[in-house]
């Protein structure tokens, strides 16, 4: 059974992601937040498997909630549950230590493969995410809304990311440790 939570600051999505695993006999939701604070207090003593967590939320962003429990909570897999489809995000959220890019306009079917596929430590994107970065990347082309661009090795591993790469796969394949892939 994977534990899974939700933080995300709109009860309509809250609701609708527990109406969407409410049936799954692999995925259990054990914590459902409003803000940051409320899953810091229940973190502790229920830790999930797997977070959904919105990007972005009022006074509070995505990207730093992620690098906090990266860092504290590196057994907890973070799925980045939003609407922005920008590569601005994905990147941001990539870097913070998240594993998998979901956009909320999903079916419960590519949500459940998305859960199952992030707890095992393999990263998940969006099909329309991944086809975005897969062509900014393979064309050598930057977009207006891109940050500023990747190392050689930050490109290289969010290649492998984009081809369904596990983590230790990456770290073989670079030489890398798993922690610094993660990271």
């Amino acid at each position: 059974m994977i534990k899974t939570a939700i933080l995300d600051d709109q009860y309509i999505v809250l609701s609708g992601v527990q109406q969407m695993l409410q049936d799954n006999r692999e995925i259990r939701l054990t914590g459902v937040y409003q803000n940051r604070d409320e899953l810091m207090s229940d973190v502790y003593v229920n830790t999930p498997d797997v977070l959904l967590l919105d990007i972005r939320m009022p006074n509070e962003e995505g990207d730093l909630i992620a690098a906090h429990l990266t860092k504290h909570f590196p057994h907890i897999k973070i799925l980045a549950l939003t609407n922005f489809d920008t590569l601005h995000y994905v990147k941001k959220m990539l870097r913070s230590g998240v594993l998998g890019y979901l956009l909320k306009n999903t079916d419960r079917n590519t949500l459940v493969t998305a859960i199952k596929t992030v707890y095992k430590g393999e990263q998940y994107l969006e099909p329309e995410i991944k086809l975005k970065v897969l062509n900014e990347f393979s064309s050598g082309k930057r977009n207006a809304e891109a940050t500023p661009s990747l190392t050689r090795r930050e490109t290289e591993i969010l290649l492998l990311i984009v081809k369904q790469h596990s983590s230790q796969e990456i770290a073989d394949q670079l030489y890398l440790s798993l922690r610094t892939v993660e990271n």
